[in-house]
């Protein structure tokens, strides 16, 4: 993985600078740090229906999924019922996988659970955060199997651990933003601003 100076002379991961749509979601979006529980439980959720897809056909979608899953309140979704099912599987504007479509109303279930058990998803996450810094690209870390294990234990679905880390790595719990990429500081920035959740 290299860094790319794209045509606007902004230095970029070179994944950053691969499709326009890319571009500001690279700049503006991945590793910034999130806390915001609504946030989270959607990354998780878009994580889990990009598995075995590209990540660009779900940015391009999310705001169909937004739109079909009620901005990801998972306290709407959780009450989602059959007939739900039934019409997100009818949404060609969304990834229309009964499995993917059951999991994440399932998941907000659990993270309707989780914020009562640990008071915000982010305080849980957060708990998860590597000790030391830097850009790995790996796959999946000790850490993110951690966590997909817990969440497993927990009864979230779709979050084995290279999802897991996607996660981690888009929700600045990990900066993978290679030296000599221009959003690198600004994401190191934003986390030592960061005041974590409890």
């Amino acid at each position: 993985m290299d860094v790319v100076r794209g045509d606007d002379g902004v230095a970029r991961c070179a994944w950053g600078d691969s499709a326009p749509d890319y571009r500001p979601y690279h700049d503006q979006e991945w590793g910034r740090p999130v806390t915001d529980d609504v946030r989270l439980f959607e990354k998780l959720c878009l994580e889990g229906f990009q598995s075995g897809l590209s990540w660009l056909t779900i940015l391009r979608k999310r705001e169909a999924f937004r739109s079909a899953f009620a901005g990801f309140d998972f306290n709407q979704v959780a009450r989602f019922s059959d007939e739900d099912v039934e019409r997100l599987l009818g949404d060609a504007s969304i990834i229309r996988h009964r499995g993917k479509i059951e999991a994440t109303i399932n998941n907000a279930g659990r993270a309707v659970e989780m914020v009562e058990a640990e008071g915000s998803i982010a305080a849980f996450v957060w708990a998860y955060e590597p000790g030391t810094p830097g850009a790995s690209l790996a796959s999946e870390t000790a850490e993110s199997r951690a966590l997909a294990k817990e969440l497993k234990r927990r009864g979230w679905r779709f979050v084995g651990p290279t999802t897991v880390y996607a996660f981690m790595q888009a929700m600045g719990l990990v900066n993978d933003h290679l030296d000599g990429c221009d959003a690198r500081e600004p994401a190191l920035l934003a986390r030592a601003g960061l005041e974590l959740p409890r």
